[in-house]
């Protein structure tokens, strides 16, 4: 697979896998051995770049704790030297899928500490804010991160769901390497961004690229969700009703397919990697033949004025909302 660089020095492959619904917000956990045998099935096909969360926590089938950061450290532990982790801290659930952010600095170093030892490694590759406190000014933020460079504890920093202010404020401190924010076709409200990563040289790195599975056009209105386990039951685009609102999405798709020789998933993945800069998507999958597809979006060429046929294409259609992330208690 091809490589893409995140910052100056952080080079990763250009897709990366989201470990998350492994184990978390995609139903009851993946059974702990098929989870790690994905990994690994990911690292043989060409992945490098692997993501994961202090917060991932969800359940196996008989009722314990999945902890995804244990499963990925365990998953890559025997090829660690050979690809890039990255983990979050900062936050910390609170009622209804409520996420409370805690960016003081006794936090974002008990969360690292703590991630250290869950994963078994001595230092993460890339550690994120998980979000902006607004408690905490993004300076005070930077000189925390700088602390743990300087103590080898993590190599670069990043920041999740940034915002233009706030990245720009942090990086004069302590350079940023990456922003991972929320970024798919039916997500697109972070396109300014784009060219402040280029002029900052910070890498732009999109979870949630596939709209949470919607985008691959797999599913249909009939389907259900476990609402206990599957954060896909409350999601707004899987309501019935949605479906009709993003037909003419679903046929924009299924046509750039059809030209390129492609699957929707591998098109909506394409039309992000050959933006300018390229943004680096983490497609999270349970299904070795999902690896095999989005890995494939790598190998597919769009032109400057392609792209921009699409984006104009995106801005004129009707499509419904989109799920926008766990509301955050302020």
């Amino acid at each position: 697979m091809k490589a893409c660089k995140l910052g100056n020095e952080l080079t990763v492959s250009s897709i990366g896998f989201g470990c998350m619904g492994l184990s978390h917000a995609y139903g009851v956990a993946l059974e702990k051995d098929t989870a790690i045998r994905r990994i690994h099935e990911a690292f043989e096909k060409g992945y490098t770049f692997f993501d994961t969360a202090e917060v991932y926590v969800g359940q196996y089938a008989d009722g314990s704790p999945a902890v995804n950061e244990e499963l990925v450290g365990e998953a890559l532990r025997p090829i660690r030297d050979n690809v890039v982790i990255a983990t979050k801290g900062g936050i910390r659930w609170g009622n209804e899928h409520q996420t409370i952010p805690d960016a003081s600095p006794a936090s974002l170093r008990r969360s690292l500490e703590n991630s250290l030892k869950r994963m078994g490694v001595e230092t993460i590759d890339l550690y994120y804010q998980h979000r902006i406190d607004p408690k905490v000014a993004p300076e005070e933020v930077a000189e925390v991160m700088a602390g743990l460079i300087r103590e080898g504890k993590i190599l670069h920093w990043g920041i999740s769901e940034a915002t233009e202010e706030y990245l720009r404020r942090a990086h004069r401190v302590c350079p940023v390497a990456a922003i991972q924010n929320r970024f798919s076709m039916m997500a697109r409200w972070h396109e300014a961004l784009l060219p402040v990563c280029e002029e900052l040289g910070i890498g732009f790195v999109a979870h949630s690229p596939l709209a949470n599975g919607l985008l691959t056009n797999r599913y249909t209105a009939g389907m259900a969700f476990d609402p206990v386990t599957d954060y896909r039951a409350s999601m707004p685009q899987y309501r019935p009703e949605s479906f009709e609102k993003n037909r003419a999405l679903f046929s924009l798709l299924e046509r750039l397919a059809d030209r390129y020789r492609a699957t929707a998933s591998q098109i909506s993945l394409a039309w992000m990697m050959n933006k300018r800069p390229p943004i680096v998507p983490i497609p999270g999958t349970r299904r070795l033949f999902r690896l095999k597809e989005n890995i494939g979006a790598a190998d597919i060429h769009l032109t400057g004025e392609e792209v921009r046929a699409i984006d104009m294409a995106l801005e004129s259609m009707e499509m419904s909302e989109v799920f926008g992330g766990s509301s955050i208690k302020r």
